[in-house]
């Protein structure tokens, strides 16, 4: 189960844990989408990063924003441990990874015109 769109009023909610973890395209990294609303251009994900996992440099249309729940996520700057937060501008060029595996929290949202 996920959230298909953002509610118009109310509350919607559901237990994560009833979610199966899936692929997402590279090795190591493993998803839950969470809520996918793709008229709005927004998702939020859990991300499972296994032990060694990386994911050389690529960029997102959208901006991305990344909260480290457990363990450490690094990327070309610097890594990343539980409580610590990044945000990210459309198309800026990263990397990604975990020397000992990581819960991270994805929120993707479209890029501001400016």
């Amino acid at each position: 189960m996920k959230i298909n769109g953002l509610p118009h009023n109310g509350s919607v909610n559901f237990n994560s844990s009833l979610i199966e973890w899936q692929d997402c395209g590279v090795d190591g990294f493993l998803i839950k989408p969470l809520m996918e609303d793709q008229q709005a251009g927004v998702r939020t994900w859990l991300m499972k990063v296994e032990a060694g996992a990386f994911s050389p440099p690529h960029g997102h249309d959208e901006i991305e924003q990344i909260y480290v729940l457990e363990g450490s996520f690094f990327d070309q700057d610097k890594t990343y441990g539980p409580g610590e937060y990044i945000v990210r501008a459309a198309g800026a060029m990263h990397s990604a990874g975990s020397e000992n595996g990581a819960l991270v929290l994805l929120f993707y949202s479209p890029a501001v015109e400016s």
